[in-house]
Parts: structure tokens; sequence; C-alpha cells
């Protein structure tokens, strides 16, 4: 019994240290520059850009394929920061910077038609079919896709309101002495 036992740790153990040799050895190595860029952008995985998440939309802008205004949610500030990485300047006068929001469901007028629910990236709607779907606020990322499809127009995209952990302070008037 106690033989068996030795020869599995040993085995373990020696396994476990060639799988970390080779990952070592054989790692490839990503472009540094698309993973710059991955940082900046939201992580939202709400594909308003037009590719499914942020990793694919990074690697197009890294390799020339995609303009640098590409992200809505990011608005002119990202714009702005991706445009110096990638040393190209950058017109954002076309660009909105709108004010972060969240999905609401109306509840009155919810038919239970599970378009929104289907639609929804990160899983923020909560419903079944022919049930009244609601919405988790904290994982909405304000993608407004839910609000394209829905029949009845009952999805609302309303501003994020400040709660304790997300309010500041504004910066104080600067007072004349």
């Amino acid at each position: 019994m106690l033989a068996a036992i030795f020869c599995l740790l040993i085995l373990g153990l020696t396994l476990g240290w060639l799988l970390g040799l080779a990952s070592k050895l054989l790692a490839v190595e990503g472009n540094p520059l698309e993973e710059e860029i991955e940082a900046l952008l939201p992580g939202s995985q709400c594909g308003q850009c037009g590719y499914p998440g942020c990793s694919p939309a990074a690697a197009a802008v890294a390799n020339g394929e995609a303009a640098v205004t590409l992200c809505p949610p990011g608005g002119k500030a990202l714009a702005k920061d991706l445009a110096a990485i990638m040393g190209v300047s950058v017109d954002t006068s076309g660009m909105q910077d709108k004010a972060p929001t969240t999905a609401y469901i109306v509840e009155g007028m919810c038919i239970g038609c599970t378009k929104c629910f289907k639609r929804c990236p990160t899983d923020a709607i909560m419903g079944g079919p022919k049930q009244i779907h609601a919405v988790f606020a904290d994982a909405c990322t304000g993608c407004e896709q839910c609000a394209e499809v829905c029949p009845t127009e009952c999805i609302e995209m309303r501003p994020i309101r400040p709660t304790v952990q997300t309010w500041y302070w504004p910066n104080p008037a600067a007072q004349a002495a």
C-alpha cells in the first residue's frame, strides 16, 4: 500500500515538473502591442464594434485592420489613447461621449418573448419564456442590444446612479484668497 502511494507521488511530481518545463520551453509569445491595446479596452465583450469580443478587436487595431474609433463604450478618451499608442492622428469630432447606462425592463409591458434574453452578451437578463424579465444591473454593460430587438419597446436605457461604492466627491471649487 505504501509502495503504491510512493509510486504515485513520484509519478505526479515528475509529470508536474515536466509540464512546468514544457510550458516554459514551448511558450508562444503574443503581440505586446495587442496586449497593451486589449488592456485599454473596456472588456465588456459587448460586440458593438463589430467583433465578437475585445481580444479580436485589439488584434484588429494592432494589425491596422480596424480604426482606433471602433469602441463606442470607450468613447473619445479611448480613441485618443489608442491613437497615441498606434502613432496615428484621430478625429473624434464625430464621436459622442455618452454617460454609462444600464438596461431597465418595464414589467407591465414585458410579454416574455426572450428576444432580449438571447441577445444579451453578458447574460444580464433573467427570465424565461412567457415570464416577465429583469436585468442584473451589475452585469449589464449598456450595449443596448436588448433594446434594439424588443418588440414592445419595454427596455429603457437609464443612466447608472451613483452608489456608496461609486460615488465620489466632486473637485472643490478654488476658493479666492
